[in-house]
């Protein structure tokens, strides 16, 4: 087993495909399948199983993965550290951001790399906090972004954005105005309202049940949709209500067609924080590449949430 083979191993795998492998990494068809054979050979493992349409990982194949992708970030890293001058930010990041702030972060993240990072790779990933989370401490993710964490020895956390939870409705609907208006909704008003909800994954699901939970209230939840994307187009369509931030609402370019009112009594408010691993040394990029991020998140534009004057 050697380092080239694990590198090819892995882009077949992350392909799906022994013919983009070969393109991607530049070599030719037969020889990328020799090494990947080889490697099967000295595990004596099927790591890959072949088809017309293509390849799949094996339950082997699936477990050498893991070990792989952490294997050559660990490689990369030590590379860069030896290659790197006192505070020179070269070499390759990997950056994992939420859905919600993917198509707000990706373009701007890219031009603040080229700009003042122009001898250092970026690689994006999306997923849902969870699996951010799970990717930094496996060593697949250098940092990311994610949406209220929970402790975990393994992560250095650090909150940046504080973003009140809202009721996403239409607008207007075509029956009549949008129920309620505007006007901010106590939580215990909100079991009235039929949602769609992402999974118990999702970060925002998670606190949404648990303070549901404590007020001893039963939410009313007619569809569960894993894409916050999707739930943004089944509310405009009237299929029921969200619960989302208003960030997550603007990002999804439909903002002119909702309609959001605060949840408050108690306000409920999702903290995005930037996430590392607590067991690596940062090295100059990740310090430069953490610096960027946290500028570009302060800088978004954050919608205007009309909330209750509080009188003395």
């Amino acid at each position: 087993m050697n380092l080239k083979q694990l590198e090819y191993f892995v882009h077949v795998a992350e392909l799906g495909s022994f013919s983009k492998a070969a393109l991607v990494l530049d070599v030719a068809q037969p020889a990328l399948s020799r090494q990947v054979r080889a490697l099967e050979t000295d595990l004596r493992e099927t790591l890959l199983l072949r088809n017309g349409r293509g390849v799949r990982l094996t339950e082997a194949g699936r477990r050498l993965f893991e070990h792989s992708v952490g294997i050559l970030q660990m490689v990369s890293r030590a590379r860069e550290d030896m290659g790197a001058s006192r505070d020179e930010p070269v070499g390759r990041i990997v950056v994992g951001l939420p859905p919600s702030m993917g198509r707000q972060l990706t373009l701007p993240l890219i031009d603040g790399f080229r700009q003042q990072l122009p001898r250092a790779r970026l690689a994006i990933v999306e997923g849902l906090s969870a699996h951010i989370t799970e990717w930094i401490v496996t060593g697949r993710v250098d940092l990311g972004l994610v949406h209220n964490p929970e402790a975990a020895p393994a992560l250095e956390i650090t909150p940046i954005l504080d973003e009140a939870l809202c009721l996403v409705q239409p607008a207007s609907a075509r029956r009549g105005r949008s129920r309620g208006g505007r006007a901010p909704l106590p939580l215990r008003e909100l079991p009235g309202f039929p949602l769609i909800v992402p999974d118990r994954t999702h970060a925002i699901r998670r606190l949404l049940e648990t303070q549901a939970m404590l007020a001893g209230l039963e939410l009313d939840i007619a569809w569960e949709v894993a894409s916050v994307p999707s739930i943004v187009d089944l509310v405009c369509a009237g299929y029921g209500y969200a619960v989302l931030s208003a960030g997550a609402v603007a990002a999804s370019g439909r903002s002119g067609e909702l309609a959001v009112r605060p949840l408050v009594e108690p306000q409920l408010s999702s903290v995005l924080c930037l996430a590392t691993s607590a067991h690596r040394r940062p090295t100059p990029l990740a310090r430069h590449a953490s610096r960027l991020l946290r500028e570009l998140v302060e800088a978004l534009p954050m919608p205007r949430i009309a909330m209750p004057v509080r009188h003395s």
